[in-house]
């Protein structure tokens, strides 16, 4: 673990800060993401939490939907499916797997030594989460394109709310994964810490049982929940039964829960090992 902490912290050239030469804000937070991308796909942990979990979820899904009365709500099983695909994708791979990179780096000092250099602390965070947000990423377009072609899947009818959704999705996750780590006390609990979210968002923010399936008080109170917008916007833009007035709604929503997320970071995120 030493060995890891070590390899993170020198990830900004040595020779640049020998020489004390100013490097860019872009330039460090690459070299901190190349860094971090190493040590993400040496971790077998990793890997498979935030690469092949998030594949294989999507078909329990397809297999529940055939138990929902999906046609009342004017819903297919692709249009459950591939929200739910991007979902996952936040959850697993970007959301839990930052949870456990956050918490290891700050127990290995990695985040304290970063904080001595040029490195800012937005870009210190921002590097370390660009493997885990690019594999979001990359995850959800590539479940997009399989659940539109093997789920008979129309095109988007507002694909900027499809992508808007999937964006504020990424930020809010990078922040809520750093508001979590700061009530984690070591990497191994890191998964623990994180499964009140995790099930929160997969019952009940429309990820597995949209909702419109649910009863109306329920569903209320759900759609407060953190996640709950961003699939509101995915799934709204694909059928195109979104509101003007309901997908400001929810922009508003997200875009709350993301400011509130990053006070949260600002206020509590915690740079030194918790002894």
């Amino acid at each position: 673990m030493n060995d890891t902490g070590t390899s993170a912290a020198t990830a900004v050239p040595a020779a640049a800060r020998a020489r004390g030469a100013r490097t860019t804000a872009t330039g460090r937070m690459a070299a901190l993401a190349r860094a971090e991308l190493t040590l993400f796909v040496r971790t077998r942990s990793t890997l498979v939490s935030a690469v092949f979990v998030p594949l294989a979820l999507p078909f329990s899904v397809q297999s529940v939907t055939d138990r929902m009365k999906t046609a009342d709500a004017g819903l297919t099983t692709g249009l459950i499916v591939l929200p739910a695909a991007v979902g996952f994708s936040l959850l697993f791979a970007v959301y839990s797997t930052l949870v456990g990179v956050f918490v290891a780096r700050r127990e290995q000092l990695v985040l304290k030594r970063l904080r001595t250099g040029e490195a800012r602390d937005a870009e210190i965070l921002a590097g370390a989460a660009v493997p885990a947000v690019v594999t979001g990423l990359v995850q959800s377009l590539l479940l997009a394109a399989a659940c539109t072609a093997l789920l008979d899947l129309p095109a988007p009818h507002a694909p900027q709310l499809a992508v808007a959704g999937l964006l504020l999705g990424l930020v809010l996750a990078v922040a809520l994964a750093a508001v979590t780590s700061a009530f984690t006390r070591t990497a191994e609990s890191a998964q623990v810490t994180a499964i009140p979210l995790v099930l929160a968002s997969m019952m009940g923010s429309g990820v597995m049982v949209p909702l419109e399936l649910l009863p109306d008080g329920v569903a209320r109170f759900c759609a407060l929940l953190p996640l709950t917008p961003v699939i509101t916007l995915v799934r709204g833009g694909w059928t195109g039964q979104l509101s003007g007035a309901e997908a400001l709604r929810a922009l508003a929503l997200a875009l709350a829960w993301t400011a509130a997320a990053g006070f949260a970071v600002r206020r509590w995120f915690r740079w030194d090992p918790r002894r």
